[in-house]
């Protein structure tokens, strides 16, 4: 069915007061050309509108899926445009960032591979909720990522978490001299409020900031007029609310207990799952128009907020792969975002986004 022929085919639907729409299959042809640019200046990124976070590859979604069907679907990300990979060293740990290397490294000069260090990781295994920045573990992360991921040089180094226990000026001060010797291009920080983010640009320009950020979780919105007054570009994590946003869950959904961390997570409780589908039912109302799904509502939201903004979604599967990069292309009037906003300002989430021990690794926003 031609474009046209589907619009014709949509009204009469609309008009019969229906929501069926015709099923869409995506081709080979699926290409993003969107750039956007994180930073500023010396230390900017000029990256594809929609990037790819590789974390559940291999770490906290469930089943972990072949390597040779992982570094495919890599491939064909990079095939269809993508020029962001976002990674870490705690995603495994290490194992994560060894698939990303030994995907991505034959395409370095063509992307950017962002990776990130503060957690504390002895002898290959996570002391978990241990955090440490100090300067030599930083160095000794920058090195050991570097050999993972196959590279000469770090494109944007993340702190994961802030370190209460270390300035951030020195972790910003190390991160500088690693960029002077080469081994980094950019400096970026994740789940941080205003106040930490100009203390650290102040010794070393930030790139990004990256934290999770979707319809059910606005919060980060506090640290945008910092972010634009320095010149400071945002990626969003989890930017479909870890799956929830693609409408597929429900109160009898099961979450793997040895490899998926969504079945401890107040917001993935049967009761929860159910309780927000408030939410769900918004982006399909939006979308139908548009003959779009809630994912690709959810992340077209998402571009709409801001031109510095570049998501992060993360899958498994090539036809999801498909279904995200297609949402570059769906877009908002100003009358629809305006719109959108209001019925999603009456909203309540039922859930914390975090249990009480993860909670303690984020600084609030303001």
């Amino acid at each position: 069915m031609n474009r046209r022929n589907f619009l014709k085919f949509a009204a009469l639907l609309s008009v019969a007061g229906t929501s069926i729409l015709p099923k869409i299959s995506y081709g080979e042809d699926i290409k993003i050309s969107q750039k956007r640019i994180l930073g500023k200046g010396r230390y900017s990124l000029e990256v594809s509108s929609l990037g790819f976070g590789v974390m559940g590859m291999t770490y906290n979604r469930g089943p972990i899926p072949s390597r040779k069907d992982m570094i495919n679907l890599l491939h064909k990300a990079y095939d269809y445009g993508i020029t962001l990979f976002d990674t870490a060293e705690v995603y495994g740990p290490h194992t994560n960032e060894i698939l990303t290397g030994e995907a991505l490294s034959q395409f370095k000069n063509k992307i950017h591979i962002t990776t990130k260090f503060g957690h504390d990781i002895i002898n290959g295994k996570y002391n978990y909720g241990k955090l440490n920045s100090r300067p030599e573990q930083i160095r000794k992360v920058a090195e050991e990522s570097l050999k993972r991921l196959k590279l000469d040089t770090i494109d944007l180094f993340y702190q994961h978490r802030l370190d209460p226990k270390v300035p951030i000026e020195d972790v910003a001060g190390t991160v500088k001299d690693l960029i002077k010797e080469g081994k980094v291009k950019c400096f970026g920080l994740c789940e941080v409020g205003a106040d930490t983010i100009r203390r650290a640009h102040k010794e070393q320009p930030v790139t990004a900031v990256q934290s999770e950020y979707h319809i059910m979780w606005r919060e980060p919105e506090m640290i945008f007029p910092v972010l634009e007054e320095l010149g400071i570009g945002f990626v969003p994590y989890s930017p479909l609310n870890r799956g929830y946003l693609a409408g597929k869950m429900d109160k009898n959904t099961k979450f793997n207990p040895k490899n998926d961390n969504r079945g401890t997570l107040p917001r993935f409780t049967p009761e929860a799952l159910e309780a927000n589908k408030s939410f769900i039912k918004l982006l399909e109302k939006y979308g139908k128009s548009k003959n779009a799904t809630p994912a690709q509502m959810a992340l077209a939201w998402l571009l709409a907020q801001k031109p510095y903004i570049v998501p992060i979604p993360g899958t498994t599967k090539l036809n999801h792969l498909q279904e995200n990069i297609n949402a570059v292309n769906i877009a908002f009037s100003k009358s629809e975002l305006n719109n959108f906003n209001k019925e999603l300002s009456k909203l309540q989430v039922f859930g914390d986004r975090y249990n009480k021990e993860q909670q303690k690794q984020v600084e609030n926003k303001a």
